[in-house]
C-alpha cells in the first residue's frame, strides 16, 4: 500500500512540475513576443526618420506566377491530350528625391504574363506564347513646396502596352496643378491643367483632348512587407467618351531572404479602348460610343515575388 501511496504521490509531484514547467514556458515566450513587437515598432521608427531624410530613395519589389500542365488520354475534357503553360510577372521600381524646398518622384510598373495551350491532336493552333497582360506605365512628377504637406508641381505620365501594339495606344499626360502629401508615403496630384495626348493608328476613335488629371499613390514597406496602390484619373473637357482611369494594386511578402509571395490586380475604364476592340470584331459587336457595352477592364497575378 505504502508503494502505491509513493507511486501516486511522484506522478501528482510530476504533473504539477510539468504543469508548473509549462505556465513558465507560456510566461516567457509571452514576454518575448512582446519583446519582438516592442523591437519591431522601434525598428519601424527609425525606419520613417530614415525616409523622412533629404536626398534619394531607390527601390523595386516584383511577382512572379507561373504553372505548366500536361494531358494525355484525359477524356474527361474537350481536349483529351494537351499541354498548357502560363508565366507572368510585375515588377515595380521607383527612384525618389527630397529636399528641403522641393521634390523628384519617379516611378515604373510593369505587369506582362503570357499563355500557351497546345492541342496535341491538332496543327491549327496557335504556336508560342500569346501576351495577354500587359501593362506599361511611367510617371515623373517634381513639386515645389508651399508647406509641409502642399507643393505646386509637374507631372508626365505615360502608358502604353509593349507585348502587343506598342504606342497603339499610348497615352502621354503632360500637365500642372498642386501635390497634396496629407501622410508620409500618400501622394495625391490634383492637376486641373492637363493636357492627354492619345497615340494610335485608329484616330477615328482616339483622340486627344484637355482635362484634369488626378492620381493618388501610396507606396511603403514595412518589415517583409511591400505594399503599392496607384490611381490614375484622366477627366476630358471636351467629352466624357474620352476620359479613362486605371487602378492597380501591387502586394507581396518576404518569407525568405528575398523571397516571397505577391498578389497584384487592376481595374480600368477607358472607353476608347472599349470601342476600339468592338470595331475590330467580325462583324463589329458597336459602331459608336452610343452602342459601346464598356465593360470593366481587369487583371491579377499571383505567384512568388522578389524583393530588390
Amino acid at each position: 500500500m505504502k508503494k502505491v501511496i509513493l507511486v501516486f504521490a511522484f506522478l501528482v509531484t510530476a504533473m504539477n512540475l510539468t504543469a508548473q514547467t509549462e505556465e513558465e514556458l507560456k510566461a516567457t515566450l509571452a514576454s518575448k513576443k512582446d519583446s519582438i513587437v516592442a523591437i519591431q515598432g522601434r525598428a519601424n521608427a527609425l525606419q520613417a526618420q530614415l525616409d523622412a531624410l533629404p536626398g534619394w530613395k531607390i527601390g523595386a519589389f516584383g511577382t512572379i506566377g507561373g504553372s505548366l500542365s500536361d494531358f494525355n488520354n484525359w477524356f474527361a475534357q474537350g481536349v483529351p491530350n494537351n499541354s498548357s503553360g502560363n508565366i507572368g510577372f510585375n515588377f515595380n521600381a521607383y527612384a525618389n528625391l527630397k529636399q528641403e524646398k522641393f521634390f523628384w518622384r519617379n516611378a515604373l510598373t510593369v505587369n506582362l504574363a503570357w499563355v500557351k495551350v497546345d492541342n496535341k491532336d491538332i496543327d491549327t493552333d496557335e504556336e508560342g506564347f500569346t501576351g495577354t497582360t500587359d501593362v506599361f506605365n511611367l510617371s515623373s512628377l517634381y513639386g515645389r513646396n508651399l508647406s509641409e504637406k502642399l507643393a505646386v508641381s509637374g507631372l508626365l505620365e505615360y502608358r502604353t502596352t509593349i507585348l502587343d501594339n506598342f504606342n497603339d495606344p499610348g497615352y502621354l499626360d503632360i500637365g500642372v496643378g498642386f501635390t497634396w502629401m496629407p501622410v508620409t508615403d500618400l501622394v495625391v496630384v490634383i492637376h486641373p491643367l492637363n493636357y492627354n495626348f492619345v497615340f494610335a493608328d485608329n484616330d477615328s476613335v482616339f483622340e486627344s483632348s484637355a482635362g484634369a488629371k488626378i492620381v493618388a499613390d501610396y507606396t511603403r514597406r514595412i518589415g517583409a512587407i511591400n505594399f503599392k496602390t496607384n490611381l490614375s484619373v484622366f477627366q476630358s473637357y471636351e467629352d466624357n467618351d474620352l476620359s479613362n482611369w486605371t487602378w492597380t494594386n501591387s502586394f507581396s511578402y518576404t518569407l525568405w531572404k528575398a523571397i516571397g509571395v505577391g498578389f497584384d490586380f487592376g481595374l480600368r475604364n477607358n472607353r476608347q479602348e472599349a470601342l476600339n476592340f468592338a470595331l475590330a470584331q467580325d462583324p463589329p459587336t458597336a459602331t459608336s460610343f452610343d452602342d459601346l457595352d464598356n465593360e470593366l477592364q481587369s487583371f491579377w497575378t499571383i505567384g512568388l515575388s522578389y524583393a530588390f
